[in-house]
């Protein structure tokens, strides 16, 4: 079958939800049969998101293959249950990286390299070669590529992509090409009434550019009303059966049973001439979607944890780390509640400065039932975060440390334990007597954009009976991702071991250290890599489950039973007893929706502002 294209584009404003729009598409076409792969284009001149601030564009999402891209591949990631690579984040860096390099080489043969037609040919070229790639573990080609143009349209950046997709639709043909193009239609508290006219300008813009949309995505806060669809269809040249209303849910994973529903997948399949292939069923089969879908929305008891972080301003820049928490307390059915707690609000100085946000992160910080300290660079907010090791270490509190968030707490262990007052790591304090982490010997301090130690590694567990090797099913080893230029120092190791750190899970060198554990604690672990991003719905990250369970005092049965990662759909769940229960099928019944706290990229969410 020849290779089919559907590309998400966005108009009006940005933060739509073109991600979970284009991730839903996919879930929806992979839940008819086909094998789907996705695309994400950047408009950038950045080469990759490795060295953008948070709060400048959410988190750095890492890949197997150690390419720093942009947070959207994570959600198809998590919404496919596929593993991409760093060529599947096209920016405009890239492709004019790679454009000037043909022309010092002389590939163009005395040609004047100009946008169009050598920009727009390599645009091309690499969306053709990379949309081949497998990603989903089998052998062979998927079926159908999911493009999403990132910004919104009428951008400058833009223009060349756009360019490139409008040839991009003559190459391929007919039936091989669809533009989903996701629009605002708002409600003016004034008027009261939903207003058609952004998105009639944004499609005679996209139109203007080249490219027709072939089915119509409107995001709303309630349910487009049936006047406001025919206006649409009317003014925008998209037949009825091809506008697709996304309207405010109560969690995102409502999104692709809503597509079901309107039976975008047929307006789809249609588009792309697979209504008469065999292997697509006429329906999609979303009954795990459906399961945990309503299973998200009904949960009550709650489980606090406290996000000890210095990107707070912006939930993106920990969207993988929420998204794994999310699917580690659906899995111990406790419904989430994160704490978000400012690590420089913990520190001393803030307590003469700002006191009252100093009293209110203590606040928080104690009333958690668990303490999550995630990545991050430099010193700012550093003192903070080893507090909040401190307080969960004395305190029997749940905790876990990822990356950064395990360095401090082994330097919190050191001065505190240890009695080395000193103790710090070389990139807050380059002449610290007692340097406990250290500048990796391979890094580079010259060069910032992709010299960290990066992508899937493995990691060698030393010890069967530690909370970790038992939380991952008893294995021998796991590989996880990473993205870090420090380590700790394997020279100090015997000293802290001595003290009472255990350093349960190391590489292959025996020299990393990947994973630290107090044993006397009820939970107290922290990882050198990154487990949030291999965490998917089904199968949450096992260290996140097992923080979920310590902080709702579930660690002990979770141990005791050794089921490993239960997937929340398809696999039993363990009872007290140990015995196995099926899971229950229940049909869909979407929520009635609850009052907008905030807006997430484009969807609902919770009353922390977390999107689930």
């Amino acid at each position: 079958m020849k290779m089919k294209y559907v590309v998400v584009s966005g108009g009006v404003v940005s933060g739509l939800g073109k991600g979970v729009t284009a991730s839903s598409v996919g879930a929806v076409l992979k839940s008819c049969g086909l094998r789907v792969t996705t695309i994400k284009i950047d408009p950038y001149l950045n080469t990759d998101a490795g060295t953008m601030s948070p709060f400048e564009h959410g988190e750095v999402y890492v890949l197997d293959d150690g390419g720093e891209v942009d947070l959207d591949l994570g959600n198809y990631e998590r919404f496919l249950d596929i593993k991409l690579t760093r060529d599947h984040n096209i920016t405009t860096g890239k492709i004019y990286q790679a454009v000037i390099d043909k022309e010092r080489r002389g590939d163009y043969l005395g040609k004047t390299v100009q946008v169009v037609p050598h920009i727009t040919d390599e645009i091309q070229d690499w969306i053709e070669r990379v949309a081949i790639k497998p990603v989903d573990g089998k052998e062979g080609p998927p079926d159908v590529c999911v493009i999403e143009l990132g910004g919104t349209i009428g951008d400058i950046e833009s223009m060349p992509f756009i360019e490139a997709l409008g040839q991009f639709s003559y190459r391929v043909g007919p039936g091989n090409f669809c533009l989903v193009h996701v629009s605002l239609v708002p409600v003016l508290n004034v008027v009261g009434e939903q207003k058609t006219k952004p998105t009639q300008h944004s499609v005679r813009g996209l139109r203007g550019l080249g490219l027709a949309p072939d089915i119509l995505a409107c995001r709303s806060t309630e349910p487009l009303e049936e006047h406001v669809t025919a206006k649409l269809s009317q003014f925008c040249h998209v037949p009825i059966s091809n506008i697709v209303n996304l309207h405010d849910v109560s969690n995102i994973w409502h999104i692709p049973l809503l597509l079901k529903d309107q039976k975008a997948h047929e307006a789809i399949l249609k588009v792309l001439d697979l209504q008469r292939i065999g292997k697509v069923p006429r329906e999609p089969k979303l009954a795990e979607w459906t399961e945990r879908a309503n299973k998200l929305d009904k949960l009550k008891t709650p489980v606090k944890i406290a996000m000890v972080g210095k990107y707070n301003s912006l939930s993106d820049s920990y969207l993988s780390v929420l998204k794994a928490l999310l699917h580690a307390s659906v899995a111990m059915e406790r419904k989430l509640l994160v704490e978000w707690v400012c690590s420089c609000d913990l520190e001393d100085s803030a307590a003469k400065e700002t006191p009252e946000a100093h009293h209110k992160a203590w606040k928080l910080l104690k009333g958690a039932g668990g303490v999550l300290v995630p990545g991050g660079f430099g010193d700012r907010g550093v003192k903070g975060k080893i507090l909040a090791a401190k307080y969960a270490r004395e305190n029997n509190v749940p905790y876990l440390g990822i990356c950064l968030g395990m360095q401090v707490a082994v330097i919190e262990f050191a001065r505190s334990v240890m009695k080395l007052s000193s103790a710090n790591s070389t990139e807050f304090d380059p002449a610290t007597p007692s340097p406990c982490v250290i500048f990796m010997p391979e890094g580079s301090k010259t060069q910032m954009g992709a010299t960290m130690r990066l992508g899937s590694r493995r990691t060698y567990f030393l010890a069967n009976n530690c909370k970790s090797s038992k939380l991952y099913g008893n294995i021998s080893s796991v590989d996880e991702r990473h993205r870090h230029r420090y380590e700790v120092n394997p020279e100090m190791v015997p000293e802290l071991e001595k003290a009472g750190l255990s350093f349960v899970g190391k590489d292959e060198s025996g020299r990393r250290m990947e994973i630290i554990e107090i044993p006397s604690h009820e939970f107290f672990i922290g990882a050198q890599f990154h487990p949030e991003f291999k965490s998917r719905p089904g199968k949450p990250s096992p260290l996140f489950l097992g923080l979920i369970a310590a902080a709702s005092g579930q660690l002990d049965l979770l141990l005791q039973q050794n089921c490993g990662i239960v997937s929340l759909n398809s696999a039993p769940r363990c009872t007290t007893n140990g015995t196995a229960v099926p899971p229950v099928k229940k049909p869909y019944a979407p929520m009635k929706k609850k009052p907008l706290n905030s807006l997430v990229n484009g969807f609902y969410a919770n009353g922390n502002g977390i999107q689930i």
